[in-house]
C-alpha cells in the first residue's frame, strides 16, 4: 500500500509538472512544449492505472485531484503569477482537508 501511495504522488507531481508547463504551449502551437505536456499528462494517468489496482480508486482519485489541484493553485500563485486571496485560501485548506477526511474515512 505504501509503494501505491508513493506512485500516486509521482504520478501527481508529473500531473502537476504538466499543467504547469502547460502556458508555454503557447495554445498547443510549441511542438516541444505540446510534447512534453501531453507525455507528462499520459504517463500520468498509466501510473494511476496501476496505483488503483492497489487502492480504491474513490480513494486513489480524491487524493489525486484535492493535492493536483493544491499544488497547482501553489504554483500558480508563487511562479505563474497569479493572485492569492483569503478566499482561495480557505478552499485550498478545504480541499486538502475534504482528502485527508475521505482518506481516514476509507481506512475503516
Amino acid at each position: 500500500m505504501y509503494a501505491a501511495f508513493g506512485l500516486l504522488l509521482a504520478a501527481i507531481a508529473l500531473e502537476v509538472a504538466a499543467t504547469s508547463a502547460l502556458p508555454r504551449t503557447m495554445g498547443f502551437r510549441d511542438p516541444m512544449w505540446t510534447g512534453l505536456v501531453i507525455g507528462g499528462y499520459a504517463v500520468s494517468i498509466w501510473m494511476l492505472a496501476i496505483v488503483i489496482e492497489k487502492l480504491p480508486v474513490s480513494t486513489a482519485y480524491a487524493v489525486w485531484s484535492g493535492l493536483g489541484t493544491a499544488a497547482i493553485a501553489f504554483i500558480g500563485a508563487t511562479w505563474l503569477g497569479e493572485s492569492w486571496d483569503p478566499i482561495k485560501v480557505v478552499a485550498l485548506v478545504m480541499i486538502v482537508v475534504g482528502v485527508v477526511v475521505l482518506n481516514l474515512h476509507g481506512a475503516h
